[in-house]
C-alpha cells in the first residue's frame, strides 16, 4: 500500500519539475523573441508604438475621404488604428510561428520540453507587442478628444474579455502553421500573400456599410472570423458592449481553432524531427 501512495506523489512531482521547466523555457523563448525582433534597432521596442501609428497616418490620409465619412459612427484615425492593431496582433503571431520548430532545432533534441512551447512563445511575443500598440491608440485618443473621441470603461474589457478569444484563435493557426512549414517550406510566401487577401477582405480601413454589397457577398464577409474580432474591439473602443453573440462568436471559433489546431499539431508532432 506504502509503494503504491508514493508512485503517484512521484509523478506528481516530476510533473511539477516539467512544467516549472516549460514555464522558464517558454519565459526565455519571449525574451530572446522580443530582443531578435528589435536587434541594432535605434529606437528598439519604441517601434511597437511607433509602427501602428505610423500606418494610421498612412491609412487616414489615403482611405479618409473615401470611407471615413458618414459610413463609420467612430473618429477615423481611431477606426483604422483599431483596426490595424487587431489585425496585427493575429498576423504578427501567426507569422512567427510559421519558422518557429524549424528554427528551434537545438532546443527541440536537447531539451525535453513540451513541443507546444514553441507556438505558443511567438502568441506570447505578439501579445506583448500587442500591449504596446495599445499605447499607441491611447496616444491617438488624447490627441482626438477635441474631435469628440472619449474614453470608455468598457475598454478594460479588452484585456479580460477580448483578448483571450483571439489568442486562442492566433494559437490555433500558430498550431498548423509550424508543422506544416516542417513539411512544406514554400507555405512561408503563400501566407504572406493570404494575409494580404484575409486584410483587404477585413474591414481594417474602411466599413462595410461603405460598400453596396449584394447579400451572398455580406454572408461570405460575416464568415470571416477577423470581422468579428475587429468589431468587438471597436465597440468596446467606442463605449459598447458587443452582444452576446458576438461574443459566442468570437469564443467559439477561437476555441474550435485551437483545440483542432493543437489536434493537428500532436498528431504531428512525432514526425517533425525527421523533416526539419
Amino acid at each position: 500500500m506504502t509503494k503504491q501512495l508514493k508512485l503517484p506523489k512521484k509523478r506528481v512531482r516530476a510533473n511539477e519539475l516539467q512544467f516549472k521547466k516549460s514555464m522558464v523555457v517558454l519565459g526565455s523563448l519571449v525574451g530572446k523573441n522580443i530582443k531578435n525582433q528589435y536587434r541594432r534597432s535605434v529606437l528598439g521596442i519604441l517601434w511597437t508604438v511607433l509602427n501602428p501609428l505610423l500606418n494610421m497616418l498612412v491609412m487616414s490620409f489615403v482611405f479618409s475621404k473615401i470611407f471615413g465619412r458618414n459610413s463609420i459612427n467612430m473618429d477615423y484615425p481611431v477606426y483604422v488604428l483599431s483596426g490595424n492593431i487587431v489585425f496585427s496582433l493575429m498576423r504578427s503571431a501567426t507569422t512567427s510561428s510559421l519558422t518557429c520548430m524549424v528554427g528551434n532545432y537545438d532546443l527541440l533534441t536537447k531539451t525535453r520540453i513540451p513541443y507546444a512551447v514553441f507556438p505558443i512563445s511567438n502568441v506570447l511575443s505578439s501579445t506583448v507587442n500587442f500591449g504596446f500598440s495599445l499605447i499607441a491608440l491611447v496616444i491617438v485618443m488624447l490627441v482626438r478628444m477635441s474631435k469628440g473621441v472619449m474614453f470608455h470603461w468598457t475598454m478594460i474589457l479588452i484585456i479580460f474579455a477580448w483578448l483571450p478569444a483571439i489568442l486562442f484563435f492566433s494559437t490555433g493557426l500558430s498550431f498548423v502553421l509550424s508543422v506544416v512549414y516542417v513539411r512544406f517550406r514554400d507555405i512561408k510566401h503563400l501566407y504572406g500573400v493570404f494575409l494580404t487577401l484575409w486584410m483587404y477582405l477585413t474591414p481594417v480601413f474602411y466599413s462595410i456599410d461603405a460598400l453596396e454589397l449584394d447579400k451572398s457577398y455580406l454572408t461570405v464577409m460575416n464568415i470571416n472570423p477577423m470581422l468579428h474580432y475587429l468589431q468587438s474591439f471597436r465597440d468596446l473602443v467606442n463605449g459598447t458592449i458587443p452582444s452576446g453573440k458576438e461574443f459566442l462568436i468570437c469564443y467559439g471559433v477561437g476555441l474550435g481553432c485551437l483545440g483542432l489546431g493543437y489536434l493537428i499539431f500532436r498528431l504531428s508532432r512525432k514526425r517533425l524531427l525527421l523533416y526539419i
